[in-house]
């Protein structure tokens, strides 16, 4: 049945969904790849998509900004619609100078400063993990469609516009190895965890705090193909 957040009912949901914080991000995907498409929620204006890919047939959810948000969806997803497999696609900020403005990164860690583990179901714990499987598939599949991948760890912060130190930064990256920083990709690992289900996540560097490069809105809805073409081709097979 529908939930305060998701009007879809039970059955219409696909077992693999892939999910992009932005809602016209997966209205772009899925105009732009899935075939048979049907909207199944618009509440709060989160779009969500089912339809087929390849004859695979897969849904596109988005899960707003932030892990209270990416938890809610995730958590209702795994625990109410049946799903097996979520692949968070999202934008990130480089803290590294390998990890330049476009490139593709797939997620092997998350660190934390945020308390959402504890507070959600009494766990103490900073770093998360992916699904090892999924993520390997995601990896084989990156390799096959001669699409390059950085793999590694990111922050994955409660905080956009943080305040005092400018070099933080580079204490994350040196200290707690973090590549990059998003906003949902920890939440997203420890719902997983918490309800059995799989999760991975590909990230496009949007922008970089070492060259200071960034990328408008209209880029970041539409033009991560390389981590959209993975995430669709990571449902086949």
């Amino acid at each position: 049945m529908p939930t305060p957040h998701n009007r879809a009912e039970v059955g219409q949901i696909g077992e693999y969904v892939i999910m992009p914080g932005d809602p016209l991000r997966a209205k772009y995907i899925a105009e732009q790849y899935l075939e048979q498409v049907t909207m199944v929620n618009d509440v709060r204006n989160m779009y969500g998509y089912t339809g087929l890919y390849r004859g695979e047939r897969i849904s596109v959810i988005s899960s707003g900004m932030g892990m209270p948000s990416m938890g809610i969806y995730a958590y209702e997803l795994y625990r109410e619609y049946g799903v097996k497999q979520i692949v968070r696609v999202g934008s990130a900020g480089s803290y590294c100078p390998e990890c330049k403005v476009l490139d593709t990164l797939l997620v092997t860690g998350s660190y934390t400063e945020s308390s959402f583990a504890h507070t959600m179901d009494g766990r103490d714990c900073d770093f998360e993990t992916p699904d090892p499987a999924l993520t390997g598939k995601l990896e084989e599949t990156a390799k096959a469609l001669g699409k390059e991948v950085h793999q590694g760890t990111v922050h994955c912060t409660d905080v956009f516009y943080r305040q005092g130190d400018p070099d933080y930064y580079k204490k994350l990256h040196s200290e707690k190895g973090c590549l990059a920083v998003e906003m949902e990709s920890f939440a997203l690992f420890h719902v997983a965890k918490v309800c059995g289900g799989k999760a991975a996540c590909l990230l496009t560097i949007s922008d970089s705090f070492v060259s200071g490069e960034l990328i408008d809105a209209k880029a970041r809805e539409t033009g991560f193909r390389d981590m959209m073409e993975i995430a669709l081709a990571g449902a086949l097979g």
